[in-house]
C-alpha cells in the first residue's frame, strides 16, 4: 500500500466527519485513460476532496511555494504533486503535465490559478486551453460547491465530458478552449448551487 493510499483513506475519514460530502456525476470520469481534471477553486480543502472523492488517484499541479516548506515540499511531491511556477509559462510543469496524460493517468487542474476570494468563479488561465488541446485527454469540468464548514454540506459535482473535436479539427485558440472549459464549469456551479 502507497502513501497516496493510506493518506487517502486518513483524509478520507476525518473529512466525512467534519463534512457532509455530497458527489454527483461520479459516472461521468471514464473508469481509464487519460483524464484532465479541470475544478473552480474555493479552498485549500479542493485538491483533497477531489483525491478522497475520485476513484483514481489525481495528479495535481501545485504552486512552487509549497514545494520549498521543508515537510510539506516532501509530502506534497509523495502525494502525486507537482510544482508550477505561477505568473509565467513553467516549461517543466507542461512538459510534467503532458507526461502525466500521455501515461493516462488523472490531471488536476485549478484553471484560475488561485484560489478565488469571493466563492465566485474567475477567469481560466490558457494553460488548461493547452493541455485539452494538445493531448488526448478526457475533459471533465468539476464544481466545488462550498463553503466548507463543519458539520454542513460540501458537493462536488463532475460534469459530463466535453468534446473537443471539433475545436481541435477547427484550430483553436487556447482562449477558446479554456473559455469552453470555464463555460462548463460556471452551468455546473448555476445547475448545482
Amino acid at each position: 500500500m502507497n502513501l497516496y493510499t493510506v493518506a487517502r483513506g486518513v483524509v478520507k475519514f476525518f473529512m466525512s466527519i467534519l463534512y457532509r460530502i455530497e458527489v454527483i456525476g461520479l459516472e461521468n470520469v471514464p473508469k481509464e485513460g487519460s483524464v484532465l481534471l479541470c475544478a473552480n477553486h474555493i479552498d485549500n480543502l479542493d485538491p483533497p476532496l477531489v483525491g478522497i472523492t475520485m476513484k483514481r488517484p489525481v495528479v495535481f499541479m501545485a504552486k512552487e511555494e509549497l514545494f520549498d516548506v521543508p515537510i510539506l515540499g516532501k509530502l506534497v511531491r509523495k502525494l502525486n504533486a507537482f510544482p508550477i511556477k505561477r505568473g509565467k509559462a513553467d516549461r517543466e510543469a507542461i512538459r510534467n503535465g503532458l507526461k502525466v496524460l500521455k501515461e493516462g493517468k488523472v490531471l488536476g487542474i485549478f484553471p484560475e490559478g488561485t484560489r478565488s476570494k469571493t466563492g465566485e468563479l474567475g477567469k481560466g488561465l490558457t494553460g488548461v486551453g493547452f493541455f485539452a488541446l494538445r493531448s488526448d485527454a478526457t475533459v471533465i469540468p468539476c464544481a466545488i460547491i462550498g463553503p466548507y464548514r463543519v458539520f454542513r454540506k460540501v458537493k462536488i459535482v463532475y460534469g459530463k465530458p466535453i468534446n473537443f473535436s471539433e475545436l481541435k479539427k477547427n484550430k483553436a485558440s487556447l482562449e477558446e478552449a479554456t473559455e469552453l472549459i470555464m463555460t462548463q464549469i460556471k452551468e455546473i456551479l448555476i445547475q448545482y448551487k
